[in-house]
């Protein structure tokens, strides 16, 4: 059974109210009011409300300059004056500056109500599809203006590079500054080569749908460890991985290997090179149907006014390290698609802690 439509009827004459209420009640939810305060008031606590009714002649004020009123701080539902007026300058008057969806002439029939309802419900809804449409589209549209400056910026920048080593290499004979040049442009590719796989992640979140399947989180490390322990050796960074899993936990592998392999690039990424002691640190608890994970590192840390950002596309919280700004957003992006959260602390110089919660579907 859909829910009832929710409407107002804005009147200072009681029997009118009472009348409207009793005609349409079974059909519609109804609200009145007595007064523009009432009106108000209504409108505060019912933000679902689509269609209001309002008789145009009442003491302290009139429907247009009622409906004129709430046209900003209530701008979805559709107006519908009643008046008893056939005043062609009054009806002008009530478009204008009302902007009414239409009037209906008092006394009013309820073939008459109920047509006017049924036609401000489909007014109501298109609207309300349109302005979730905008959203999506301004959101769109903003996400792309920060993708074609990403794409000058993250792609152009590691190919001019390449180019730039070619034109220098052409006069080099020396072997040593061959290498050396050779490692530059090596440098460069890894850098477009780890853009362009994020890029991959970002659109393979958006479209792909979740396969849900029986997850033990001493697999997913196996398969990632390897990778970082090179990293480790070679960084002289202490990696370990402590997990307690004891019932049986289902999610999708992909999104959750995304937003480890993200954190842990971070967590070796941004280490602080000048301390002796640097280490991450994986401890993975399972217990009453959800996943609680921290990777805690001994990095640069996150400034607490960055916090907040950090997850926004295209956003670096430091120059340390050179990052495409696709990494942590596609943590968000993973995490929203498996409803799961992720919290932050970071304390500058000392290191930064993940606590991600990942819920069993």
């Amino acid at each position: 059974m859909s829910e009832k439509i929710k409407i107002l009827y804005v009147d200072d004459e009681p029997d009118n109210l009472i009348g409207f209420k009793a005609s349409l009640r079974l059909d519609y939810h109804i609200l009145t009011a007595v007064n523009i305060p009432q009106a108000m008031s209504c409108l505060s606590n019912h933000p679902d409300i689509k269609v209001i009714f309002c008789d145009q002649r009442m003491p302290d004020t009139t429907g247009v300059e009622f409906f004129e009123e709430i046209r900003t701080s209530f701008p979805l539902p559709v107006r519908i004056l009643l008046t008893a007026y056939t005043d062609v300058e009054s009806i002008i008057d009530a478009i204008n500056r009302g902007n009414i969806f239409r009037y209906v002439k008092k006394p009013w029939t309820e073939p008459d109500i109920i047509s006017a309802i049924d036609e401000a419900n489909k007014f109501y809804m298109a609207n309300s599809m349109l302005s979730i449409k905008n959203d999506e589209l301004q959101k769109a549209y903003n996400e792309l203006n920060k993708f074609a400056y990403s794409v000058s910026h993250d792609i152009r920048g590691p190919l001019s590079g390449i180019l730039g080593a070619i034109n220098v290499a052409r006069e080099i004979e020396d072997i040593e500054e061959m290498k050396e040049m050779l490692f530059l442009m090596e440098k460069s590719l890894k850098k477009l080569d780890t853009y362009i796989i994020n890029m991959h992640d970002y659109y393979s979140l958006q479209r792909g749908e979740l396969k849900i399947t029986d997850i033990d989180f001493n697999e997913v490390f196996d398969e990632l460890k390897p990778i970082y322990s090179v990293i480790s050796k070679t960084s002289n960074v202490a990696f370990n991985i402590s997990i307690n899993q004891e019932e049986v936990f289902r999610s999708d592998a992909v999104p959750l290997k995304l937003i480890f392999n993200n954190l842990l690039a971070n967590a070796f990424k941004y280490q602080d090179k000048k301390r002796e002691n640097k280490s991450v640190e994986v401890t993975v608890e399972v217990k009453k149907s959800q996943a609680i994970i921290h990777i805690k590192d001994t990095g640069i840390g996150i400034l607490g006014d960055h916090i907040g950002e950090i997850f926004n596309l295209f956003y670096r919280a430091n120059s340390q390290e050179v990052g495409s700004g696709f990494g942590l957003y596609n943590v968000k992006s993973a995490l929203l698609k498996l409803n799961g959260q992720i919290e932050v602390n970071s304390i500058m110089h000392q290191g930064t802690t993940f606590k991600v919660t990942i819920p069993s579907i």
